[in-house]
């Protein structure tokens, strides 16, 4: 509360701090005049002192003015005529100027010349001094007064805003035990710790007024709390006016108003619109939406007071049935996540709880209470209506096992199937639905599976030794219906594949200059363990040299080190291999191993790759030498022909061309090329008989039109296209049985060997 200070305590204070100035002005001239240190002369202590009455100014003086503050009066007069003079804050410097003079210089008397605010200056620091009349020099030291500005009630408490607007939940506890709606909070300008300053705070109206919804204002801190329970659907706001004053005297106040708004809390249960509800539905099938449940709530929409959540809390413990909530009208939407089977069970009966998001609250005698009962049910009755069902496969999924390699007319296994819609034995028809391979056939009445053809683990539609077949089941309903079956058919493995190089050990170089470095050759086998690896490695003894050449080294399972048993010249070599698996099945291979030279000692100097050119230019000479007989015997040819044509006359047409058949396979690149020469071959250019000849060479040597590549070597091509190496000249001479016999008898005696020509062979191994 307010409380008044009596004026004669203030007076006694008033001279408690005259005495205290005039006491600390006395003990700093005593310091002054024992400051003596550094000076030449000693200097006599003398007594002085200022005499000065209360200097109090009340806040905002009405006047008149100028109007006189108090009197100063120093000793220093007894001995000479002097002035008295004042400096400082509110005389001569900032905040304000020419507040305070001295009218009478010689009498000391302080005058003040228009009102003061303490809130804006609430004490002045001046100094007064003492001056010799004649000369103007100061004879005593400058007495420094605060002159303090008494405080007046004179502003009111101010609120930061004149109107404020809260939110408030419904359900927000009333009295010490709820949180303070709000707190208010007025400034008083006035000086601090007094009663012009001190702010208490009333509830001066409340609009509506409630019995049972009120509030109420702590007076001293400005909290603002709920009496009683608030009602939205009765008062959704509230305007509060609040006052806030002080205790000076008078007492000054202001005023501020509050609106508050009550936000809707769940006060009102959800109810089902009705207790039960039927829904028929057909079997086997997932559905969306297949009923509404309708709900009322009394609170307001769209909010969470509103908006509800269901729960199915009986009847769905196998999980068929799941509940929404519509966002927009907060029904209930039933959906079957899981298909219901009428023959399994036929009806159903749900209990469906109802409650809101929010939880529920009531008011009992003002206080706030949490109802045990916060949720409404109903129940639903689901009638599952009969559909004619697929066949189900028992089971739907089963393995069988049989030997990889298994001939035709092997029975793997059966398919079973039943009719769930009825109790007896069905009409239900088999039939394949997936066999990649065509390896079997199923019975259409009894499901029984046989194969039509020998199965094999190899086969690229076989994963990891399975194959699957998938076999359909149809039953007689209207409309028929079929079901899904799968049989997995594991193929164990049989001893049917020798092992085999792999690609990247069939063609191997080695430096001439590696001595004892190993060529790694690895091999691969089809078949399964215990069908595989470990391999066996062995030299093919039979075949020539070759142990006196190669060794093998250590055996890694899967690979063996290949070894030269002493410096081999430059070349290519062969070496066999027999391989054979963990059963002792095993086939011959062929590892080709070209020896080369390297000049840095790790890389050959010539690519592998680069060896088919090397090979087709080693063919250039022979195919030359080929040529130039070849041109022999054409000579040879036209001079016979020539002969025999003169002796016949000129009977035969001189303009006739000559009739030739060239017939090679496409296929092969290699095909010998068959020439038909007329028995009657008339006189014709050089040139014709000659580019017949070039066909003929081309085959035979793999040449191409010089024209169109004229650095292109002749080739020499052996079946399916293949650059093979000739064994010797005798492979390229031309047979009897090549030409027809006129021809033969045409050439005379017949044509040398080319060995007989050329006796040493071209290539050697």
């Amino acid at each position: 509360m307010c409380s008044r200070v009596h004026p004669a305590l203030l007076l006694l204070l008033a001279l408690l701090m005259l005495v205290s100035t005039v006491n600390s002005t006395r003990q700093e001239n005593d310091d002054l005049t024992n400051q003596t240190k550094g000076d030449s002369r000693l200097l006599r202590r003398s007594k002085r002192r200022w005499v000065i009455t209360t200097l109090e100014l009340e806040e905002e003086d009405p006047g008149p003015f100028p109007k006189f503050v108090g009197e100063l009066f120093n000793n220093m007069s007894a001995n000479m005529e002097i002035i008295y003079l004042i400096r400082g804050p509110g005389v001569d410097e900032y905040p304000e100027i020419g507040l305070f003079s001295i009218e009478d210089n010689v009498n000391g008397k302080i005058y003040v010349h228009r009102p003061v605010d303490r809130e804006k200056t609430p004490s002045f620091k001046v100094y007064f001094d003492v001056a010799n009349r004649l000369t103007g020099h100061i004879v005593d030291k400058s007495l420094i007064v605060n002159i303090r500005i008494k405080d007046v009630n004179d502003h009111a408490p101010e609120f930061p805003e004149k109107e404020f607007n809260i939110s408030v939940k419904e359900d927000h506890a009333a009295g010490i035990q709820g949180q303070p709606v709000f707190q208010m909070s007025a400034v008083d300008l006035d000086q601090e710790n007094t009663p012009n300053s001190q702010v208490l705070y009333f509830l001066v109206s409340q609009t509506p007024v409630l019995r049972e919804s009120g509030f109420r204002i702590d007076r001293v801190s400005g909290e603002v709390r709920l009496s009683g329970c608030l009602d939205y659907e009765m008062a959704p706001r509230f305007t509060l006016l609040i006052e806030a004053r002080d205790c000076g005297n008078p007492p000054l106040s202001s005023t501020a108003t509050v609106h508050v708004h009550v936000q809707d809390s769940n006060n009102h249960m959800p109810r089902f619109t009705q207790d039960h509800y039927n829904v028929q539905i057909s079997e086997g099938w997932a559905s969306q939406g297949v009923l509404r449940l309708g709900v009322q709530d009394g609170d307001s929409p769209s909010t969470a007071a509103w908006r509800v959540k269901f729960n199915i809390t009986n009847g769905n413990e196998e999980g068929h049935f799941h509940i929404s909530t519509d966002p927009e009208t907060n029904e209930g939407i039933l959906n079957i996540i899981k298909p219901l089977d009428h023959e399994t069970q036929a009806e159903w009966n749900l209990v469906v709880a109802v409650e809101n998001e929010e939880p529920l609250f009531s008011c009992d005698a003002g206080q706030l209470q949490r109802p045990r009962q916060a949720s409404a049910s109903a129940t639903v009755s689901v009638w599952v209506t009969n559909v004619n069902d697929p066949p189900t496969f028992h089971p739907g999924t089963f393995i069988v096992s049989e030997v990889d390699g298994a001939g035709p007319g092997t029975q793997l296994g059966m398919f079973n199937a039943t009719d769930p819609d009825r109790t007896a034995a069905g009409q239900i028809r088999y039939k394949l639905a997936y066999d990649p391979a065509n390896w079997v056939s199923i019975d259409e009445r009894s499901g029984v599976v046989i194969t039509v053809k020998p199965v094999d683990r190899e086969s690229p539609h076989v994963n990891d030794s399975i194959y699957v077949i998938i076999a359909h089941a149809v039953d007689d309903g209207v409309p028929p219906q079929t079901g899904t079956g799968t049989m997995l058919l594991f193929l164990s493995d049989v001893n049917d594949n020798a092992p085999t190089l792999r690609l990247s050990s069939q063609h191997l170089e080695v430096c001439q200059s590696a001595g004892d470095k190993s060529l790694l050759i690895e091999a691969e086998d089809s078949d399964l363990e215990p069908y595989s690896d470990p391999f066996t490695f062995k030299l093919d003894s039979t075949w020539g040299d070759t142990e006196d050449m190669w060794r093998l080294g250590e055996n890694r399972g899967c690979s063996v080190e290949l070894l030269m048993q002493r410096s081999l010249p430059l070349g290519d070599y062969s070496v066999p291999l027999l391989i054979g698996d963990k059963q002792g099945l095993s086939q011959k291979q062929t590892v080709h191993v070209r020896v080369c030279s390297c000049p840095d000692g790790f890389t050959c100097a010539e690519p592998l790759i680069a060896r088919a050119g090397v090979m087709k230019g080693a063919l250039a000479p022979l195919c030359v030498a080929f040529m130039a007989l070849a041109a022999a015997l054409l000579l040879l040819l036209r001079c016979r022909l020539v002969s025999e044509a003169n002796r016949q006359g000129p009977s035969v047409p001189q303009d006739e061309g000559i009739q030739t058949l060239l017939a090679w396979n496409e296929e092969s690149r290699a095909d010998p090329l068959q020439v038909c020469l007329n028995t009657v071959v008339p006189r014709g250019p050089l040139e014709m008989r000659a580019g017949v000849m070039a066909k003929v060479l081309s085959q035979l040597c793999g040449t191409r039109d010089p024209e169109g590549d004229p650095g292109y070597p002749p080739h020499v091509y052996a079946e399916e296209g293949e650059c093979e190496q000739a064994d010797s000249l005798s492979s390229l001479t031309f047979s009897e049985h090549d030409l027809p016999p006129d021809v033969l008898d045409s050439l005379g005696p017949k044509a040398a060997p080319l060995e007989e020509i050329y006796s040493q062979s071209a290539f050697r191994s």
